[in-house]
């Protein structure tokens, strides 16, 4: 059975689906059998980014396939190593049942309250009905340079009780271009960035394989 990564969120725009994309990007590169479930019907944003992955002729082969219930798309996780769950950009009884399933669920975040504060009301939702606060972790995304900003979110998020996974990814252009053209945060044409993105993405790595080894124990 495929290990399962939620990304999710209480609102639209706060790179929900470029981190799924860069997470799933990761495991293919070694070798795993991954699919990212699109499970946002109404947008279709990872499908929709696989079309110019392909038609790019990009490489490694990121599958993509459009669920209407995680039910769905828990049929076909037998066929793979790890299912990367994208799912609908406000909260629902779907997303709480993503979290549910999986052995990790991430959240991304911009800096700003408006970005802060739904994500934790999401996460205090979710931990209120049932799901460990350690099977969730919040990563920060389209950071702006200051230092000062980015630590008083990690403390923001701290405090409210979870965890912040090392690295972010700044607001750059860069990765906006990337994925227009069907590739991942960690494959832009500016070695700096994907730098920046790997560092996060390693993070993803480390906090997905100390779970399932703290499961498995």
């Amino acid at each position: 059975m495929a290990l399962l990564v939620g990304v999710v969120s209480q609102k639209g725009g706060v790179g929900k689906s470029t981190i799924a994309r860069m997470v799933a990007r990761e495991y293919a590169q070694a070798g795993w059998r991954i699919k990212i479930a699109d499970l946002d019907i109404s947008q279709g944003t990872s499908f929709n980014w696989q079309a110019r992955r392909l038609q790019n002729k990009v490489t490694p082969d990121v599958p993509v396939e459009r669920f209407g219930t995680l039910a769905l798309a828990q049929k076909v996780a037998s066929s793979y190593d790890l299912l990367v769950l994208d799912g609908p950009p406000h909260a629902t009884e779907g997303t709480l049942a993503i979290a549910k399933a999986s052995q990790l669920t991430i959240l991304p975040t911009g800096l700003a309250l408006d970005d802060l504060e739904p994500q934790v009301l999401l996460a205090h939702e979710l931990t209120r009905r049932g799901v460990p606060a350690a099977r969730l972790a919040f990563v920060l995304v389209r950071v702006g340079d200051s230092d000062v900003e980015q630590n008083d979110a990690r403390a923001y998020l701290t405090r409210a009780g979870y965890s912040v996974l090392a690295g972010y990814l700044p607001e750059k252009v860069g990765y906006r271009r990337a994925s227009d053209e069907g590739r991942a945060a960690t494959e832009t044409r500016f070695p700096s960035l994907n730098q920046r993105a790997d560092e996060l993405a390693q993070a993803v790595v480390d906090r997905v394989s100390t779970v399932t080894r703290e499961e498995a124990a």
